[in-house]
């Protein structure tokens, strides 16, 4: 990274945690940064610490945070030269991109065709399977009707996955053991991905049982240069949901870490893809691995990876954003000791994780060695209803895996936060958890372990 001047002044079109992430990177660089907020936010640590700020709206997202042209205007009126969406919302949004594009503000992140590319799943594997990427067996594309779907499953053979071409997050996706499955899921499936996406297309792929979901970071500039900064396993999950991730991936075996990051890298240059990304796979019990999507942004899970190789990912896309060239050589991106995040959510782990709002009465964040916490609590803020439950992002580090999480246990039973339902006792009796501590992940263990980890919960209420 170079000393000449980046940008100007950065909207960062987003809240919370990341919003905050964002505006510290901002200003470890020395540039001015001006956050976009909602009504609704006005109180919140990003507002507070900003350089500037500028309200785009009223609370619920459709009338802010995803409003282009209300952020768009705001990018203007404040005389920004950049855009940094972070996490969701907008982040891959291909119209904002382009937007951005024709009022003169770079878009931190990809070009918006790239965007529009992997953000269609069907595209996307065909695009990778033209470049030689791994596949999970499945359709080339949307299936049109419930009779070619049956065709298509026979052939893949069951159960197969129903999943909606667009989004993610689990949205639109279904699981078919036999034909009656299908004929009963497929049109739930694509109801709710028409209504979570505005596109109920969906197309079939093979349902692996118990794999494990390993996931590439990649960085590209705009010369050409793409390197792999190392794997993360985000196999701990509830309800397609992210809960824990760690970096490296435990259990890895070198050879297939090395074709992994081979074929992210291979991936990435096949889409033509500039900035900050990450390439999803999963893998099976015998370590094949299969490309499952893309997603074209900061990841929520990315300090991770900032923990175990010291490189500032967000600093990097701002960088590469403004364009400077990669200057990270593949020894810097060779993980040191092992880090782990947990996601603490306003949610009742014991009440099958009703989510909660109102006001934090205590708050108090761990420390010590290793430990990091990304989060924009503060005690007597009020959480508001209209948004993602993250509260905040407990990471820790370790020589190795098994120090790692015990610092994780430590640090989640120093975190207070009182006035709101929250899962931080939760999260410390699963990190506890035997099955966890053997680094045998995969995407079904917290579904598996869930009953004993709610009882163990209530016993000690």
């Amino acid at each position: 990274m170079t000393d000449r001047p980046l940008f100007r002044k950065i909207l960062i079109a987003n809240r919370g945690e990341i919003a905050l992430r964002v505006l510290r990177a901002c200003h470890d660089l020395g540039v001015r940064a001006v956050v976009a907020y909602s009504d609704a936010d006005r109180d919140s640590l990003p507002v507070r610490l900003a350089d500037e700020a500028v309200c785009i709206g009223p609370g619920p997202a459709a009338r802010s945070y995803n409003n282009i042209p209300a952020i768009v205007s705001a990018a203007r009126l404040t005389g920004c030269d950049a855009l940094h969406p972070g996490y969701g919302f907008l982040a891959e949004n291909a119209y904002l991109a382009e937007i951005c594009a024709q009022v003169g503000v770079t878009f931190i992140g990809p070009r918006p065709e790239t965007i529009e590319r992997m953000g269609n799943k069907a595209e996307a594997r065909k695009l990778m399977a033209a470049a030689g990427v791994p596949l999970v067996p499945g359709t080339p594309g949307p299936v049109e009707s419930l009779s070619e779907a049956r065709r298509a499953a026979a052939r893949i053979g069951y159960p197969v996955l129903i999943k909606a071409v667009a989004g993610g997050g689990g949205r639109g996706m279904r699981v078919a053991r036999d034909e009656g499955e299908l004929v009963r899921q497929m049109p739930v499936a694509q109801s709710e991905a028409q209504a979570a996406f505005g596109n109920g297309e969906v197309y079939l792929e093979r349902y692996l049982e118990r794999p494990r979901h390993v996931e590439v970071q990649v960085l590209a500039d705009e010369h050409g240069r793409i390197v792999a900064v190392g794997e993360r396993d985000c196999s701990i999950q509830r309800r397609h949901q992210k809960v824990i991730e760690e970096a490296p991936a435990p259990n890895l075996r070198p050879e297939t870490r090395a074709a992994l990051l081979e074929a992210a890298v291979t991936g990435a240059r096949a889409a033509g893809y500039t900035n900050a990304g990450t390439l999803e796979f999963l893998l099976d019990s015998d370590d094949r691995f299969y490309f499952m999507e893309m997603n074209t942004r900061i990841q929520v899970e990315h300090p991770v990876t900032e923990m175990v190789t010291g490189i500032d990912l967000v600093a990097w896309q701002i960088a590469i954003a403004a364009g400077q060239p990669l200057t990270i050589d593949e020894a810097a991106c060779q993980p040191v000791g092992h880090a782990i995040e947990c996601r603490i959510t306003a949610e009742d782990a014991e009440a099958d994780f009703a989510p909660g709002v109102g006001r934090v009465d205590t708050y108090v964040a761990p420390g010590g060695p290793g430990v990091r916490v990304d989060s924009h609590l503060y005690t007597g803020y009020s959480i508001p209803p209209y948004y993602d439950s993250l509260l905040a992002k407990i990471i820790v580090w370790g020589n190795d895996r098994d120090q790692a999480a015990a610092r994780m246990e430590r640090a989640l039973t120093e975190t207070v936060i009182a006035g709101v339902p929250q899962t931080a006792p939760f999260l410390r009796r699963l990190v506890a958890d035997p099955a966890f501590r053997s680094g045998d992940v995969h995407t079904g263990l917290l579904a598996e372990r869930m009953e004993r980890l709610v009882l163990a919960g209530g016993e000690r209420g």
